[in-house]
Parts: structure tokens; sequence; C-alpha cells
């Protein structure tokens, strides 16, 4: 008796490893070497290739694959057919396993539906990638990036909220953590409430 849910029409390979509490819905396909944390959720139609990591609470929405070499940390959130790839220059007729670049997506970092992040990148903490986009080069933490390509247009607090800075300080209303600027670059200073 397994500690996770599959849905009957998943397929679950040997060799994968599966943390306690995570629910796999319909028509999924986790391979071997594929490591998932406890209390995921993966969405219907979701495909995990050998040599991917997901941390502990991460949600994969419908539709979205995860490649060889690509890293979720906790508490991810991958939103409706977001898109992530492993090869900067795809041919059918020329092999490039040996060319797959590692992406990391760190904790608590969010990408919206049909984004699309291009290997070789790193999503800062709690970045947030609005619908649509296409990150080409690595996010910071709290950046809230949007368009093709991806570009920063503000900063989003750790509990989602777009934060207002004026003079480069300040809190969420929502969570009232605190924030600071400095040299383009956002730490949070206090923690929410």
């Amino acid at each position: 008796m397994s500690d996770y849910f599959a849905h009957e029409s998943s397929y679950v390979d040997a060799g994968a490893s599966i943390g306690a509490g995570t629910r796999i819905w319909h028509f999924c396909h986790v391979m071997p070497g594929a490591v998932i944390g406890e209390g995921c959720t993966l969405g219907q139609n979701v495909v995990l290739m050998p040599g991917t990591r997901l941390g502990r609470n991460v949600k994969v929405q419908n539709n979205v694959s995860i490649y060889e070499g690509v890293t979720l940390e906790d508490d991810v959130f991958c939103g409706p057919s977001c898109v992530f790839t492993n090869v900067t220059n795809p041919r059918s007729h020329v092999p490039r396993r040996q060319e797959f670049r590692p992406t990391l997506v760190k904790r608590g970092a969010t990408i919206g539906a049909n984004a699309t992040v291009v290997c070789g990148v790193t999503l800062g903490e709690y970045a947030f990638i609005g619908a649509g986009a296409v990150v080409t080069s690595d996010v910071l933490p709290y950046a809230l990036m949007v368009g093709v390509p991806a570009r920063r247009v503000g900063w989003i607090c750790q509990c989602g909220e777009r934060l207002d800075l004026p003079g480069g300080a300040g809190s969420c209303p929502a969570c009232l953590a605190s924030y600071r600027e400095v040299g383009g670059v956002l730490s949070m200073i206090d923690p929410p409430r």
C-alpha cells in the first residue's frame, strides 16, 4: 500500500520516488528517476521525465511536461500548460542529450498559465511569472515578470500580493511583511505577521 494517491489512468514507473500525501491525477506519467516530495499535486496530463526533482507541496496544474534537468523547490506553483525546455537549439535529427541545460525554480515561485521557461535559468524565491510570459534569463527573488521576453514590472510579496515600495521600502498590505530594495534586489526585512 502506497502513501500517495495515483489515479488508475496514470502511470508511475518503477524507480520513481514519490513522497507521502502526494496526489497524481488523470493521465499523468511519472518516469523512473523522477523525485517528488511530500504533499505535491499533479493535475491532469502531467509528465515528469527522469532526473526531475520536485520539493514539498509543489502544485503542477494540467498539461505540464517537466523535462530532465528541471528542479522545482518547495511550494512552487506551475500554472496550466506552462512550458519548460531543456535544450536551446533542438533538432529532431541531431542528438542533443549531452547539451541539456538545468533549470532551477526556487522556493515559493509561481509560473503562470501558458508561460514558457527557457532552459538554463534560475527563478528566484517567490518570483511570479505572469501568464503567457517567456522567461529567457535569470529572475530575481520576489520579481513580478510579464511579457515576451519577460521583464520585471514590479515586486511581489511572499504571500502573492503586489508590492508598492515608495522610496524602495514598505510593507505588504495583506500580510504586513516588510521589504527593502537595495541595488535593484529586494529583500524581506520582517516576516509576515
